[in-house]
């Protein structure tokens, strides 16, 4: 068993910031990518930034130079520092992570959801 715990979501002015964070845990043999999406109202799940285990990362166009991922290899956590929000970043965030577990088997895992809005 793998369980992903998120938090750090909230409401939010525009021009402010949120650091969200997505702890693994469990059945953990090695973590791959670590990622943020985000699926807003009406709207299909998109990908926000993703980083691999080398720390290589790669964000969509929209959070460009606002957004930063990284993560503690030490405590199988990621985070996705966000800032300057913008009302268009409203949305409920995801973490993925790819887990290669104890019998060497690996899958990807959702955490459950954490909700951002940005409204004044």
């Amino acid at each position: 068993q793998v369980q992903l715990v998120e938090s750090g979501g909230g409401l939010v002015q525009p021009g402010g910031s949120l650091r969200l964070s997505c702890a693994a845990s469990g059945n953990i043999f090695n973590i791959n990518a670590m990622g943020w999406y985000r699926q807003a109202p009406e709207k299909e799940r998109e990908s926000v930034a993703t980083i691999t285990s080398g720390g290589s990362t790669n964000y969509a166009d929209s959070v460009k130079g606002r957004f930063t991922i990284s993560r503690d290899n030490a405590k199988n956590t990621v985070y996705l520092q966000m800032n300057t929000l913008k009302p268009e970043d409203t949305a409920l965030y995801f973490c993925n992570v790819e887990i290669t577990n104890l019998a060497l088997r690996g899958r990807s895992y959702w955490g459950q959801g954490t909700q951002v809005t940005v409204s004044s």
